[in-house]
């Protein structure tokens, strides 16, 4: 399942479970108890949203642009004042 279609599936869920929180609170009144799981609720409805913000940076991560890398030799000026690593020195002898 992608990020969108598990988001979706809690959004349902949360549906839901409004809807039944809405029906006991009618059943029962509006008391401390079902106040608090509304505001529970609502609360869960919020961090969801929060997260479908967030889905796209989560769901695809970027990929850094590539860099092409030409064919044509390097030009030989660069390596004048390095010697040649592994091989020593070039007025003396490896041993």
């Amino acid at each position: 399942m992608s990020v969108q279609d598990d988001l979706t599936s809690v959004q349902r869920c949360l549906d839901d479970l409004t809807r039944s929180v809405r029906r006991l609170e009618q059943q029962m009144g509006s008391g401390l108890e079902v106040r608090r799981v509304r505001t529970d609720a609502d609360h869960l409805r919020e961090s969801v949203a929060l997260l479908r913000e967030a889905a796209p940076a989560l769901a695809a991560p970027q990929r850094p642009d590539l860099v092409s890398i030409p064919d044509t030799p390097y030009d030989n000026t660069l390596w004048t004042d390095s010697d040649d690593e592994g091989l020593g020195a070039r007025d003396r002898h490896a041993p």
